[in-house]
């Protein structure tokens, strides 16, 4: 009898809403090995396996595929293995002759970001002329 009454318990309790099921996966209250606990742990795997493909999250080194030739990147190393001059062709990079020092630092820095990354600070730079073209040393450090 104790069978019949346990089962005529279970069928008689009344069905949950939708908003009680989320409220229950929101604060995890299903107990390990039940059908809901095993919904939210295939939720949160494919949330960290598929959320990659989808969204940027900054974890990827940029594109420099639309540079028209590859830019020079030397690596100085005098005080320590973060420093860098990369030489830059003028061409890439638009500096008006009125722009100040603070915004040639701007242009610069965005010039060479796709080969140093983003970590990278602008120290001092110079315009040169190597075998008729015009281009831009920038010292710079991470």
């Amino acid at each position: 009898m104790t069978e019949q009454g346990g089962a005529h318990a279970a069928a008689t309790q009344p069905k949950r809403g939708v908003k009680q099921v989320l409220l229950s996966y929101f604060y995890w209250t299903y107990p390990r090995g039940c059908f809901h606990y095993d919904v939210m742990v295939t939720l949160i795997l494919a949330f960290i396996f598929i959320t990659p493909h989808l969204w940027n999250y900054g974890d990827k080194p940029p594109s420099i595929a639309h540079l028209k030739h590859p830019m020079q990147v030397i690596g100085v190393g005098e005080r320590d293995e973060r420093e860098m001059i990369v030489t830059v062709d003028a061409a890439d990079v638009a500096v008006p002759d009125s722009a100040s020092a603070s915004q040639v630092k701007r242009l610069l820095r965005k010039a060479i970001e796709p080969v140093t990354g983003d970590a990278v600070f602008v120290d001092s730079w110079k315009t040169v002329t190597v075998q008729g073209v015009l281009e831009w040393q920038v010292w710079a450090h991470r």
